[in-house]
């Protein structure tokens, strides 16, 4: 087990296997040093945890919990194509979109949730630049998707 993978287990989390693409793309592809994850869903056990709009359907609180759930799906991705997680020197970027009520402006905390779970688990290396945006509607009516890119050695 990676030293990654341990503090994952300290909080409680495991990767689970990498999800199926739901279109034509594979799940992360690796360009020279780095690893450019798709857009991940929060799926555990091959569900979502909710559907709806972040604001209305969806409790913000919740949707952080799920980004977070993004975050790891992207790690179990990032493995699938380099083998240990270990080799990650830098998350260099992330992209949270969240599907956001019309009224609702705290996608910045909600992808708060991915940002602090790859903070947690990776150290100074989690420190990344980051976009968090509203859209109207996500893949399936899931209220958070994130992306993630990485340098590894």
């Amino acid at each position: 087990m990676s030293a990654v993978e341990a503090r994952l287990a300290e909080l409680g989390l495991t990767l689970p296997p990498v999800a199926a693409p739901v279109a034509a793309y594979v799940p992360a592809l690796v360009d020279g040093n780095h690893v450019y994850t798709s857009g991940q869903l929060p799926f555990q056990g091959g569900q979502l945890p909710a559907t709806g709009k972040v604001g209305a359907e969806v409790d913000p609180a919740e949707a952080a919990e799920m980004a977070g759930i993004c975050a790891v799906n992207a790690l179990a991705a990032i493995k699938s194509v380099i083998g240990d997680l270990d080799r990650i020197e830098q998350v260099v970027k992330v992209v949270g979109f969240v599907a956001s009520d019309p009224s609702f402006t705290g996608q910045p905390q909600v992808v708060n949730g991915a940002s602090e779970l790859l903070s947690q688990v990776l150290g100074e290396a989690g420190a990344h630049a980051r976009s968090a945006v509203g859209v109207a509607v996500l893949p399936m009516d899931t209220p958070v998707e994130v992306e993630v890119l990485v340098r590894f050695s």
